[in-house]
């Protein structure tokens, strides 16, 4: 997925002077906050003398982070969306974002991008497509001790919100093969409009799945560069 991103950028823009100096600053605050790499290049910090095969490998490493950081600067992530607080997890491929609605706790758990589909470009003939990238959702609904909590499992396409399955939890009791349920789809419209109204009630709704794509966008290219430097820091030790 990275690879499919890393492309996408490339069509999209190329490094100016401007750019750099915009995207060296950015480095320098992302790489205190972050733990992520700051770039030296060509530099190695052990002092031992590499092979020309390791050397050039780091050489190759350090091309791709400088790149990474000069062609689209990640930002530092948001921490809050609307009522929802947002708990990023370094080095993971999820977030946590924490809300309340009256007396219930809302609880979403979000994967970065997990699949993708394609699509016909609009107002084309020639066959062209579009790749429509996808997060999967887990959307727990709680209301302190005693009832179940409501968990939905969710699709965030980049300007709607799917869901496919509703659960109901009881994590006091467990069941060994529980009734879970039927699928989103096979419900009668009037319940799976109801049920659609209930999450957007609590803040679960189209506008957070632009929200959800924008951070997972910038996210990917923080942890991209995280594994860049870290496999960086192996091969110079």
């Amino acid at each position: 997925m990275a690879a499919f991103i890393r492309k996408a950028q490339r069509t999209i823009a190329s490094a100016t002077f401007a750019s750099k100096t915009i995207a060296s600053g950015t480095q320098t605050r992302l790489a205190k906050a972050f733990s992520l790499p700051q770039l030296k290049p060509y530099a190695t910090t052990s002092k031992t003398q590499k092979s020309p095969f390791t050397a050039n490998i780091l050489r190759i490493l350090s091309n791709e982070i400088e790149y990474q950081y000069e062609c689209t600067p990640p930002h530092e992530p948001f921490t809050s969306f609307n009522s929802f607080s947002v708990q990023d997890r370094p080095g993971e491929k999820w977030m946590t974002m924490v809300g309340k609605y009256g007396d219930e706790g809302i609880k979403i758990e979000v994967t970065m991008f997990d699949g993708c589909v394609f699509v016909p470009k609009p107002g084309e003939d020639n066959g062209g497509e579009d790749v429509v990238l996808h997060l999967s959702l887990l959307i727990d609904v709680s209301k302190g001790q005693g009832p179940p909590e409501m968990e939905f499992l969710c699709s965030a396409w980049p300007d709607r919100l799917e869901i496919h399955k509703v659960y109901l939890l009881n994590r006091d009791k467990i069941v060994t093969n529980p009734y879970i349920g039927p699928h989103y789809r096979k419900m009668n419209e009037e319940l799976q409009e109801t049920l659609r109204d209930y999450l957007e009630e609590r803040g679960v709704n189209n506008e957070l799945c632009v929200f959800l794509h924008q951070y997972m966008m910038n996210k990917d290219r923080i942890e991209l560069i995280r594994w860049l430097g870290n496999v960086k820091a192996v091969m110079d030790i």
